[in-house]
C-alpha cells in the first residue's frame, strides 16, 4: 500500500489544520493507519491510530482530547483533525498502514508503509 499526507501548514496556537492520508495499491479497509510525528533529532512519535473495523481510534496522551482521526474505507482516506493546537505540535506528520497488534499500536516499526511527511508548524 501506498500512502501521501497532506493538509500541513502553518497555524496560530490554539488553532485548528486537517491532515488527509490517501492511499492506494492495498485494501485499505484491511490495515491500520496511524499518524506519527518527528521533529528534527528526535525520534518518530505516535499520535494516533484507527484499526480496520474498530470505531475507538488510540491517541498518545499529548493530544487526546485535542485530535481527531477518522478514516473513510470507501474513499481509502484517512484524517487528522487538530483542534486547540499548540507550539510543541510544530512537527512533521506521517500517516503509516500495517497490522500492528494491540500492545505494539503506538510503535514505529509495527508499521510497513509510510506516506511522506507534511509540515505543521504552530507559531505566532
Amino acid at each position: 500500500v501506498q500512502l501521501q499526507a497532506s493538509g500541513g501548514g502553518l497555524a496560530q496556537p490554539g488553532g485548528s489544520l486537517r491532515l488527509s492520508c490517501a492511499t492506494s495499491g492495498g485494501t485499505f479497509s484491511g490495515y491500520t493507519v496511524a499518524w506519527f510525528r518527528q521533529t528534527p533529532g528526535k525520534e518518530r512519535m505516535f499520535v494516533a491510530a484507527s484499526k480496520p473495523f474498530n470505531s475507538n481510534p488510540y491517541y498518545a496522551d499529548s493530544v487526546k482530547g485535542r485530535f481527531t482521526m477518522s478514516r473513510d474505507n470507501a474513499k481509502n482516506m484517512a484524517y487528522l483533525q487538530m483542534d486547540s493546537l499548540k507550539l510543541d505540535d510544530t512537527a512533521n506528520y506521517f500517516c503509516a498502514a500495517g497490522r500492528p497488534i494491540t500492545s505494539t499500536i503506538s510503535r514505529p516499526s509495527a508499521y510497513s508503509a509510510w506516506g511522506q511527511g507534511t509540515l505543521v508548524t504552530v507559531s505566532s
